[in-house]
């Protein structure tokens, strides 16, 4: 589905001694491995392969996939956006490839979010990928007419709170999430998913229900899970992604804009103060890039290259938010859906830099930030004190200095380079005094953490 958004303007990881400590931010999902990695639009015969072979092993928390429901014909990925039943019927797989994804990523110690389109159903007519016949605002066994909103036209004021919750996004028939049959409905779709094994959700739109609707639904499920929602913000817009934190996290796309104006302008200064003007670290879910923004322009995306695995790099070593690495596929045409087989990913999870910062925040824990150097320009270093240090170099020379890293004394792994029980001589020494002579090459990062 295609949404408005508003547009707003080798690295080295290390192995020492102190254990590993929880995070303790509320935003992020329940556990110790709080990192996330969203498939999107990948079969679940595929995700169920990634868990097993590549997320567990890393040390991800959890893998989003896109939505498991019955939706309209079409090769493009948005189709898989506008629903016609709760079935899990749709080209990702069905009900039993479904559930042995579930399987098989719990019994590689990931849990899974399901993206859940609750907002509306599909527009038009016709049959859907698994063959239930739908009208727009006819949905066999599930919707009727009266089950919709009585505006019966696309949204063209987000000043206007009614326009923007009850009118229809891009078209969509717009579920009258008022009404208790909807509700029930909505609230038995998620439970279904419970029952498979899905351990929380991704609300997709969430912007376009009001947050009590939202509240009432999740309060007749017998057991909700985890929740985030989406919600863009828009400056001056009637609906803000605060009125959501009472029913669970919020995706914060100022977090991803402001990180591309940061590696664009040469300024990554700014970082010091990503924080600020934005949701509550213990309700944010912080990415760099996801579907739509990297489609809209609004931040850096796979395209960018080592500014965008940087920008990774620095999301999971902020203690702000719960991270979010976003893993596609690549292309030309905005409106292209995904690859038929195993060619054409961009496995961002899986690259060596973004799997050795996953083990550096499963690391790091809570430790807090200190230590904070920049130059001014295209360079910064901090730590997570004594538990992790990073240095990044978006420069185009390399950077040679020595840092504070307020680590114990020892050497330390590069674990983007190696694995740190197979260095295979890729190390960094910490003196006695915490600080150590590292060069950083240009479009590069150093990361050193406690081995827990």
């Amino acid at each position: 589905m295609q949404r408005r958004t508003r547009v707003i303007g080798g690295v080295l990881a290390a192995a020492g001694l102190a254990a590993c400590a929880p995070w303790t931010a509320q935003a992020a999902p329940p556990g110790v491995k709080t990192v996330t990695a969203t498939l999107f639009e990948r079969p679940f015969s595929q995700v169920a392969e990634a868990c097993t072979d590549r997320l567990g092993p890393a040390g991800y928390g959890y893998v989003e996939v896109s939505p498991a429901t019955e939706h309209i014909q079409g090769g493009q990925w948005w189709t898989s956006y506008q629903p016609v039943s709760y079935r899990i019927a749709g080209r990702l797989g069905d009900r039993t490839a479904f559930k042995k994804m579930v399987d098989a990523c719990h019994a590689a110690g990931v849990k899974v979010i399901a993206d859940a389109v609750v907002n509306h159903m599909a527009a038009g007519s016709g049959t859907g990928t698994g063959g239930t016949a739908y009208t727009k605002y006819g949905y066999p066994g599930l919707y009727g007419d009266r089950d919709f909103h009585p505006c019966r036209k696309g949204i063209s004021d987000y000043h206007d709170r009614g326009n923007v919750q009850t009118c229809e996004l891009v078209g969509l028939a717009d579920l009258d999430t008022g009404s208790d049959h909807v509700r029930n409905a909505v609230a038995g779709y998620l439970d279904d998913l419970r029952s498979l094994g899905v351990d929380g959700f991704r609300v997709d739109a969430a912007k376009h229900l009001a947050a009590d609707d939202l509240a009432a639904v999740k309060s007749k499920m017998k057991d909700p899970g985890f929740w985030v929602q989406e919600v863009v913000y828009g400056e001056g817009e009637a609906v803000r992604p605060e009125e959501y934190t009472g029913t669970g996290d919020v995706d914060e796309f100022r977090y991803g804009t402001h990180l591309k104006a940061a590696f664009q302008s040469g300024n990554l200064a700014s970082l010091k103060s990503v924080a600020d003007g934005k949701l509550s670290g213990d309700r944010a879910r912080t990415f760099v890039d996801n579907w739509d923004t990297e489609r809209n322009g609004s931040t850096l995306t796979y395209k960018d290259g080592a500014s965008y695995l940087l920008a990774n790099v620095f999301m999971l070593a902020s203690p702000y938010g719960s991270p979010n690495v976003h893993s596609g596929y690549a292309w030309t045409d905005k409106d292209a859906g995904p690859p038929a087989g195993t060619d054409g990913w961009t496995d961002t999870h899986t690259k060596r830099e973004i799997t050795g910062m996953v083990g550096f925040r499963n690391a790091v824990g809570s430790a807090p930030l200190s230590d904070w150097w920049d130059d001014g320009g295209g360079a910064l270093a901090f730590a997570r004190e004594g538990k992790g240090f990073v240095a990044l170099n978006n420069g185009d020379t390399a950077l040679d200095r020595t840092f504070a890293t307020s680590l114990p004394a020892g050497t330390y792994c590069d674990v983007t380079r190696a694995a740190p029980d197979a260095c295979d001589g890729h190390t960094v020494t910490v003196g006695d005094d915490g600080t150590a002579r590292i060069t950083v090459p240009a479009k590069s990062a150093v990361a050193l953490h406690v081995r827990g």
